[in-house]
């Protein structure tokens, strides 16, 4: 049978990487096909390297089973492709520091690394120095370009409306910047939230609470309904794990995220049918990660410039 590839595009500059779906992570791999085409914002690894990863939207790699794990991504060979449960696609380009496991699913073609290895050190700029994002688009080899986020059924009329609401407001921000963020970063904030008048750190703080909480409360809530956790349990796990930081971060400026989040955790009393409460939970595991994703690209990392680690 004729291996799969795909392509990865970097329009802005110019780049395309073909890449072998080897075989490894039947399960992942399929996930991501079924995803394809579309488009996310680049981002690239702040402290762990040679890496690249953007945000797929493809809700089955949050719980779908890897079969293959390396034990440390920092020995896989450059223009290893990975697909997590963080819902990343992820490219080694380099050299790597942080001792992680993961599941690779792929290789970038050999003739193709030099060309990663200049899209990796260009989106380095972009995420690190500059507020412009570099836009990647995945597709089928040979196939056909383009974009669309998928919309998970449920039964609940009024679970089904809410996921409408929350895949449209992705939809709206998914290749844009949210306004909120956009003005929270122009040092608008109509709380008044920074100590002293401060911005630096409430952007810093919005980040680390933006993060844990599409990564570890919504996608992990989405992996504990698939494997079967009673409702009861999902119902009380919820409130216990969003509703904190969700208010704060309301009171930080991301006020839609606040709302969503309140409605879908009263929606979840309603909720009797598992299929529905990880229809909800991962549209909004794939909202707040994409609110993530352009906190990083927004974030102003370059004002720590002058902080460089002492050579050993």
């Amino acid at each position: 049978m004729k291996r799969r590839q795909i392509q990865i595009s970097w329009a802005e500059l110019g780049i395309t990487v073909t890449v072998d779906l080897d075989g490894r992570n039947a399960a992942l791999t399929q996930a991501l096909w079924e995803a394809l085409p579309y488009r996310s914002i680049q981002g690239h690894a702040l402290i762990a390297g040679h890496h690249l990863y953007h945000l797929a939207p493809a809700p089955e790699l949050l719980h779908a089973p890897a079969t293959y794990r390396v034990d440390d991504r920092r020995d896989a060979p450059d223009g290893t492709i990975f697909c997590s449960r963080l819902q990343h696609l992820g490219i080694k380009y380099g050299p790597l520091s942080e001792p992680m496991p993961a599941t690779p699913i792929g290789r970038v073609l050999p003739q193709d690394l030099a060309a990663l290895a200049e899209a990796g050190r260009a989106v380095w700029q972009a995420v690190y120095a500059s507020d412009r994002p570099v836009t990647v688009e995945v597709r089928r080899a040979g196939g056909r370009g383009g974009h669309a986020l998928p919309r998970l059924p449920a039964h609940d009329p009024a679970v089904a409306e809410l996921v409408r609401e929350v895949h449209a407001e992705t939809e709206s921000i998914w290749l844009r910047p949210p306004g909120e963020l956009v003005d929270l970063h122009a040092r608008r904030i109509a709380s008044g939230a920074g100590s002293y008048g401060t911005v630096l750190t409430t952007l810093l703080f919005v980040n680390g609470e933006t993060r844990p909480l599409g990564y570890n409360c919504f996608g992990n809530l989405v992996r504990a309904a698939a494997e079967g956790m009673p409702m009861d349990s999902l119902r009380r796990m919820a409130r216990l794990l969003a509703a904190t930081p969700a208010q704060f971060l309301g009171y930080c400026g991301l006020l839609t995220l606040r709302d969503l989040t309140e409605r879908a955790l009263d929606c979840t009393d309603r909720i009797d049918r598992h299929e529905d409460f990880v229809a909800l939970m991962a549209h909004m595991a794939l909202y707040v990660n994409c609110l993530g994703a352009w906190n990083l690209q927004l974030f102003p990392w370059d004002v720590g410039d002058h902080l460089r680690q002492e050579a050993a």
